[in-house]
């Protein structure tokens, strides 16, 4: 299968760039391949401009789409599998991955009369320094799963994988990089 990476960290000393690299890792392993959007590296441009708020508002598929946004469409259309892999930023995908979405889903490809293909499987991987299970205990945990999974990528994606790094903060990190970077790992191996 063909994988899309969307990847959104600044730092290339971070935990989920390991975990970028152990999910690669994996791909590699089991004989898939794939292509990486490293929206930070690209300096991808997460505002949305007056002119695509426009065209998103009026839902004006007639209007054009700026030649980044296009690349980004391209690459989901000729995958089978999209996984995104970031940072949570206060239970919430980093401002440039956010922005990501707010400008590659647009009017004509990601909702109304799409062109955008249903792909076979979406992955979210994302690192978080809380536990999982006070991301549970304050409804954090079930609302990421319901902006990314259930709004993101809702019925785009066959099925879909929610997975979080969780204990991540300094002084748990060292204990549990090894299971987080396996977890990612296997993501990649068993799609």
């Amino acid at each position: 299968m063909k994988v899309f990476i969307v990847y959104a960290h600044p730092s290339e000393e971070s935990l989920t760039h390991q975990a970028k690299d152990s999910f690669i890792k994996g791909l590699e392993a089991a004989g898939h391949s794939y292509i990486i959007s490293d929206l930070y590296k690209m300096d991808f441009n997460s505002d949305i401009s007056q002119a695509e708020y426009f065209r998103e508002f009026n839902y004006r598929s007639d209007l054009p789409v700026p030649q980044d946004v296009v690349a980004e469409q391209e690459k989901i259309n000729s995958s089978d599998v999209i996984a995104f892999i970031y940072p949570v930023f206060w239970t919430e995908a980093p401002a440039k991955l956010v922005g990501w979405f707010s400008r590659v889903w647009t009017y004509g490809f990601a909702y109304g009369e799409r062109k955008m293909k249903q792909l076979e499987k979406g992955i979210v991987i994302c690192s978080a320094g809380n536990t999982l299970q006070h991301l549970k205990d304050f409804g954090n945990y079930d609302a990421m799963k319901t902006v990314m999974l259930g709004d993101r990528l809702f019925d785009r994606v066959k099925s879909k994988d929610f997975i979080v790094l969780d204990s991540t903060i300094k002084e748990k990190r060292a204990i549990n990089i090894e299971r987080h970077l396996k977890t990612a790992f296997e993501a990649g191996y068993n799609l």
